[in-house]
């Protein structure tokens, strides 16, 4: 009964190999095929930020806070007087119409140009993300702001830093 049993599973085997080359061939739905091209992102520095100038008061104080909005607004705390002009740091960015790049532009350490052990951090206000609105020239502006944090401690002079700002598709 053994080699029977064989015999039969062959023949099945056998039918079941012959049905699945004789049935015919299934056409997949068709696929479109898409790419979207994008010209490179270039970058251009306009303007520098300037927080202006700032007068301490005399006697303790701590986390005075004077900000620059990127939008210009400056905001100085209470108990500090700030003079003189200010300006947001300008950049340009150009590249394909639409495209949304994403801007990176870390705190900035500052350093007093009178004594380079004193140094003052720089939160910028970064607007995170620009749309491109048109291709080529002239490009899409956006601004950079910052804050600074000042207190009994801050040294008087002049502190400068610099800017590391990308931008990417």
């Amino acid at each position: 009964m053994r080699g029977v049993a064989r015999k039969g599973l062959r023949a099945m085997g056998a039918a079941v190999a012959a049905f699945a080359v004789a049935a015919p061939a299934c056409a997949a739905p068709i696929a479109t095929v898409s790419a979207t091209i994008v010209k490179p992102v270039v970058l251009t520095w306009i303007q520098d930020l300037d927080l202006g100038t700032i007068i301490l008061p005399s006697g303790n104080f701590s986390n005075s806070i004077v900000s620059l909005s990127r939008n210009g607004v400056l905001t100085c705390a209470a108990n500090l007087t700030c003079t003189g002009t200010t300006s947001v740091a300008k950049y340009d960015v150009v590249g394909s119409q639409g495209q949304i790049v994403t801007v990176s532009a870390p705190s900035v350490t500052m350093v007093n140009q009178s004594d380079t052990t004193k140094t003052l951090l720089l939160t910028v206000d970064n607007p995170g993300t620009v749309t491109i609105a048109n291709s080529g020239q002239p490009g899409t502006k956006f601004a950079l702001g910052g804050s600074i944090n000042l207190n009994s401690t801050t040294v008087g002079g002049v502190y400068t830093g610099t800017f590391n700002v990308t931008v990417n598709y």
